[in-house]
C-alpha cells in the first residue's frame, strides 16, 4: 500500500510521502529438474519482502505541509483539537517566543478547519505575543490581510500567506539578533503541530498510522540540531530546557520509526509527554 499527499497548491513539489508497508509475497516454481516429467509437482517458494518505511516528512516540507499529509489518511477532527487561549504574554521572551510558535501552529489548524472566526481570533492573540517580542509593527499589516483573507473565504491565497508570515517573522527576529528567539518560535510551531498530530493518531490508532505520529528520524534530528544552535545559556533556561528533556525522550522512542511500526503504547505516551509540556509552558 502506497500513500502519497498532494503537492501543494503553491506548485512547489514538497516530496510528500508517508508510511508505506510492503508485505508483498513474490511466488516463484523452482521445479526438481529443468524439465518436470508426468505427476511430478513443482516446488512452491514463499519470500516475504522486508519492512520498509517511506518517511512523510522531508527537509523540505512545512509544517503545514506534514499537518496536511496526516489529514489526507487519518480522520482529523480538526475543530475538536482547539484549545484555550494562552496567558498573559510573560517578561520571560524564551516562553513568550516559544508560546508565539504555538499560536503559529494553532493559525495551521484553523486553517484545516475552515474556521475563519476562530482564525481572526488566533491572530489577535498572536499580535499581542508578537508586541513582546518587538516583531508587531512588521507583521501587523500581514495578520491583517490574513484575517481579511480568512473572512472571504480565501483559504488557498491564505495558505501560503501563512507560510510565508511565519518566514517574515522568522526574518525580523534575526535581523533583530534575536536568533535564539527565531529558533524557539520555529521548535514552538512543531511542538504544537505534533501535539495536535499524535492527538490524531491516539483517536486513530490503524497500524499503518502510527508512524505518522512523528513523521520521521530525520525530522527529529532537524528539530535537536535547531534546539543546539541556540546558546547555552538559553539552552540552560527551566523553560527551554524542558523542551530539550522532551527531545531527548522522542529521539529515544521514536528513532527507529524507520524500521519498525511504533506500538500503541508509545503513541499514546507521546502524545501525553508532548501535551503535557505545551500545557505547561504555553497554558499557564
Amino acid at each position: 500500500m502506497t500513500i502519497s499527499a498532494p503537492v501543494p497548491p503553491t506548485g512547489q513539489r514538497a516530496l510528500l510521502c508517508a508510511l508505506v508497508v510492503v508485505c508483498g509475497v513474490a511466488m516463484a516454481q523452482e521445479p526438481t529438474s529443468a524439465q518436470p516429467t508426468t505427476g511430478q509437482a513443482a516446488v512452491i517458494k514463499t519470500v516475504e519482502a522486508p519492512f520498509i518505511v517511506v518517511p512523510i516528512w522531508t527537509s523540505e516540507q512545512t509544517p503545514l505541509d506534514f499537518m496536511e499529509a496526516v489529514g489526507q489518511h487519518t480522520k482529523a477532527r480538526w475543530r475538536q483539537l482547539y484549545r484555550q487561549q494562552p496567558p498573559t504574554p510573560s517578561p520571560d521572551r524564551s516562553k513568550t517566543a516559544f508560546i508565539l510558535g504555538g499560536l503559529v501552529g494553532d493559525s495551521f489548524l484553523c486553517l484545516q478547519a475552515g474556521d475563519a472566526q476562530t482564525f481572526r481570533n488566533n491572530n489577535q492573540e498572536m499580535l499581542t505575543y508578537c508586541r513582546v517580542l518587538g516583531v508587531a509593527d512588521g507583521i501587523s499589516p500581514r495578520l491583517m490581510a490574513q484575517a481579511k483573507m480568512a473572512e472571504m473565504d480565501q483559504w488557498t491565497e491564505l495558505r501560503q500567506e501563512v507560510l510565508d508570515g511565519q518566514k517574515e517573522m522568522d526574518r525580523i527576529l534575526r535581523e533583530q539578533h534575536d536568533e535564539d528567539l527565531a529558533i524557539l518560535v520555529d521548535l514552538g510551531v512543531w511542538m504544537r503541530i505534533l501535539e495536535i498530530v499524535s492527538a490524531i493518531v491516539v483517536e486513530n490508532p490503524d497500524t499503518d498510522t502510527r508512524a505518522l505520529c512523528i513523521g520521521s528520524p530525520a525530522l527529529l534530528e532537524d528539530l535537536r540540531t535547531k534546539f543546539a544552535k541556540m546558546a547555552e545559556a538559553t539552552r540552560k533556561e527551566e523553560v527551554v530546557a524542558a523542551l530539550g528533556e522532551l527531545l531527548d525522550f522522542l529521539d529515544r522512542h521514536w528513532s527507529q520509526v524507520d524500521k519498525e511500526i511504533p506500538s500503541s503504547e508509545v503513541v499514546a505516551k507521546t502524545n501525553e509527554r508532548i501535551k503535557a509540556l505545551m500545557k505547561k509552558l504555553t497554558l499557564k
